[in-house]
């Protein structure tokens, strides 16, 4: 699952709870975490300037030091702590550690700066921490094959990740309720959407901004090993446990209609 950093700070201690209550139950939950917010605090607190270019953080060298020590540092370890205090068993990493996330940079790398597509997600690592009974929660920071560092959007890690351990489900946890469609001036959480509908909405500007990369990300794991995705509301009781259940809450992004 991947949270974003958004909804991180929001999250009530009844999320946690559920992801203890499935790890005990034997569901091996992997979470790969965003931290905007945090490293937008950070980098203003530093009095250092950001931009975004197309829902992606411009990421020079100064940046990127912020933001692994956000990502992979504060923000990790207070999900790591705080599956910890819910009775969970959780290990933090970040994509550098073993060549978890190896990364290039991205083709619009000249104007977002040191950011990164993924080229590789080390599951071995993965499913070794899984066997030792620890649920890994990821930070989207990836390393090059000759060193360098980037910057991952976290849901595309997220679909990364997804898509290499071959799950059938990936649940994205944010701060929406699903994805909106405007349906007589109202906006309706459409229940199912197919991978054309979402190219058609973006394109119609109904989905835009950071929700942009979020659904591009679920529609580049679709295209893997991954049934479906879907995006939900982390603030909702008991979230986890009624999609697992199969409750229809949130948006289902699915192949094909």
């Amino acid at each position: 699952m991947k949270c974003g950093g958004s909804t991180l700070e929001e999250l009530p201690d009844s999320f946690y709870n559920d992801l203890a209550r499935l790890q005990a139950s034997g569901v091996q939950p992997v979470i790969v975490h965003g931290g905007g917010p945090a490293i937008s605090d950070n980098l203003n607190k530093l009095g250092i300037e950001t931009h975004f270019v197309n829902g992606l953080r411009y990421t020079s060298e100064e940046v990127l030091d912020v933001v692994e020590m956000v990502l992979a540092g504060s923000i990790n370890k207070k999900v790591v702590r705080r599956i910890g205090q819910a009775g969970g068993k959780a290990l933090g990493l970040s994509g550098v550690d073993g060549s978890l996330i190896t990364a290039k940079p991205v083709q619009t790398a000249s104007e977002v700066g040191w950011v990164g597509d993924v080229t590789d997600v080390n599951a071995e690592l993965i499913e070794g921490v899984l066997k030792l009974g620890y649920m890994p929660v990821i930070a989207p920071v990836g390393i090059g094959e000759d060193g360098t560092r980037y910057n991952i959007n976290a849901d595309t890690a997220a679909g990364a990740v997804a898509s290499v351990l071959g799950v059938q489900q990936m649940i994205v946890v944010t701060d929406v309720p699903g994805i909106l469609k405007n349906i007589g001036g109202e906006k309706c959480v459409m229940e199912t959407v197919t991978v054309q509908q979402i190219e058609d909405m973006i394109l119609t500007g109904e989905i835009y901004g950071g929700m942009i990369p979020k659904v591009r990300a679920a529609v580049a794991c679709i295209q893997g090993k991954v049934n479906e995705v879907i995006i939900v509301d982390g603030s909702e009781p008991g979230i986890l446990g009624r999609v697992l259940s199969g409750e229809k809450i949130g948006t289902r992004i699915v192949r094909m209609g």
